[in-house]
């Protein structure tokens, strides 16, 4: 039986026993799926302090992001002992610290770095973009582009990936804040998802200098953020667009169940915490919606979570039966999914067993998938073909 026969029966086993069918037909809801062949992982790299993303550089170096708060250099397939100076203050708390990095489109030219972190205190902190110009072992020229309008206590939910679109903005996922029982504006922080008035559980979309794009849908909507791009998202980080289609994907974080794929456009609700699968951490459904007209429905929901974390499309000639489909990180499942996608369509999934919490995925320069591993003594992963 293929994978994608075995994918699709297992989704309609599992929706037929879940409330809450979309109006097109149920929600594909994704359990354990076969395991890929003809591929085996190999360490390039270890000595990472709990490593979120990576971004390779036009000579074939690379900057990695460590959670506390550093920023490393590998040159010539080595670590290098010392890390970037020049960071403004960051706050390393909980699941709050240095997060994610993405290179301006014209760093070739400009050698511009854009980086998301935690800042402030744990009683008071927030998701900002950070930009400075790449230099010999040094970011100068820094500057704080942006930060989410209003704090919030603890160390949960920051989002933070970045994508850079073809029309040069930049998007940005921010965390709806955290669980309960954290409170924003007298209720659960988690509802100013729904609240165009915050940043909270959106995608921002950004022009290069940290200001809204002026087109953003609700730019001219009364109380709303200009910044915001789409709202409705609990945790997402994973971001990803197809390069032939243009189409932007995005993994999200549910509860207690409830991890979610989405195709994301500009203006729409993607309806958390009003419509989803998940549950919350001690017992009972957050809603008994997971469906309604004018609220997007997922493309696959992973239930029980695997805790998705890191997104990349592959369009290598490493892997060629793996060109143009997903590749998901897990964090609790310690290992990536291989998606297949028929246009909007989820067809597939395999995994790829790691063994290790998977934080990023990348595609590198050579046409190998790349994953990082989230540990106190985090490696750089290669996926490469069994016969290599």
């Amino acid at each position: 039986m293929s994978a994608i026969l075995r994918f699709l029966i297992s989704c309609s086993l599992l929706a037929g026993t879940t409330a809450g069918a979309s109006p097109t037909g149920p929600v594909p809801l994704s359990g354990d799926v076969p395991e890929a062949t003809g591929w085996r992982v190999e360490p390039v790299l270890g000595g990472l302090e709990h490593p979120w993303a990576i971004a390779w550089l036009p000579d074939g170096s690379a900057l990695v992001t460590e959670r506390p708060g550093r920023l490393r250099l590998i040159e010539n397939g080595r670590l290098q002992p010392d890390s970037i100076a020049g960071l403004p203050r960051i706050l390393a708390h909980g699941q709050g610290g240095l997060l994610d990095i993405a290179l301006h489109p014209d760093f070739a030219d400009n050698h511009l770095v854009y980086l998301t972190a935690a800042r402030g205190r744990p009683g008071a902190n927030h998701t900002a973009v950070i930009r400075g110009r790449l230099g010999h072992n040094r970011l100068n020229d820094v500057e704080i582009l942006f930060e989410v309008a209003d704090n919030k206590k603890g160390g949960q939910h920051f989002g933070s990936r970045l994508l850079w679109l073809p029309d040069g903005t930049l998007l940005v996922s921010i965390g709806d804040g955290g669980n309960p029982p954290l409170a924003f504006a007298g209720a659960n922080i988690r509802q100013q998802a729904q609240q165009l008035a915050t940043h909270f559980g959106k995608i921002l979309r950004l022009q290069d200098d940290g200001t809204a794009a002026p087109d953003n849908p609700f730019a001219d909507r009364l109380g709303a953020r200009a910044e915001i791009w789409t709202l409705g998202h609990r945790n997402i980080q994973g971001l990803a667009r197809d390069p032939q289609s243009g189409r932007v994907w995005a993994t999200e974080h549910g509860a207690r169940g409830g991890d979610e794929l989405n195709l994301i456009e500009g203006g729409v609700n993607y309806g958390w915490p009003r419509v989803t699968y998940s549950l919350e951490y001690w017992g009972p459904r957050i809603s008994d919606t997971t469906s309604t007209p004018g609220m997007r429905d997922p493309k696959v929901v992973w239930t029980p979570s695997k805790a998705p974390s890191g997104l990349a499309f592959y369009t290598g000639d490493r892997f060629p039966a793996w060109r143009g489909d997903l590749f998901s990180g897990a964090l609790k499942f310690e290992e990536v999914r291989r998606i297949m996608l028929d246009g909007e369509r989820v067809v597939g999934e395999e995994k790829l067993p790691i063994g290790k919490r998977v934080r990023d995925v990348r595609q590198g320069p050579d046409g190998y998938l790349y994953l990082l591993t989230d540990e106190p003594n985090g490696q750089l992963l290669r996926i490469t073909p069994a016969s290599k």
